[in-house]
């Protein structure tokens, strides 16, 4: 009797856990549009994370990119979910004067770097 009351709380919150989590994770977040955004002030490591984390919490962002020498910032999002400006926006609001550059399709994004975005160069 034990074995099975224990057995039936472990798949219970087993159940409840994947609920959670399922919850936090984009389910198919893809990037039909590519924002690249002029950045300045970003100086660190910690930059680089409050920028990411900011933008990843946009709902229609698929991935990013810092580049934190050259001031870019690259953003693959859902072009239904979000707008540029308003990722933008999200940069600037973690304290970084951001604009945008200039905005791609996945496709024009490869040709000019030779990769898929969300996939850094293997230098």
């Amino acid at each position: 009797m034990k074995s099975k009351t224990f057995s039936v709380c472990l798949v219970l919150a087993v159940m409840v856990i994947l609920a959670v989590c399922a919850f936090f994770v984009r389910v198919g977040a893809t990037a039909d549009a590519v924002v690249v955004l002029k950045t300045s002030g970003m100086t660190c490591g910690s930059c680089i994370a409050k920028v990411t984390k900011a933008l990843q919490s946009e709902r229609g962002v698929a991935s990013t990119e810092v580049d934190l020498e050259g001031g870019w910032v690259i953003a693959g999002y859902d072009s239904k979910q979000v707008a540029p400006e308003k990722l933008a926006k999200k940069v600037v609001a973690t304290g970084f004067a951001s604009t945008i550059q200039t905005v791609l399709t996945p496709e024009q994004f490869k040709k000019i770097t030779g990769r898929d975005i969300g996939k850094q160069s293997a230098t």
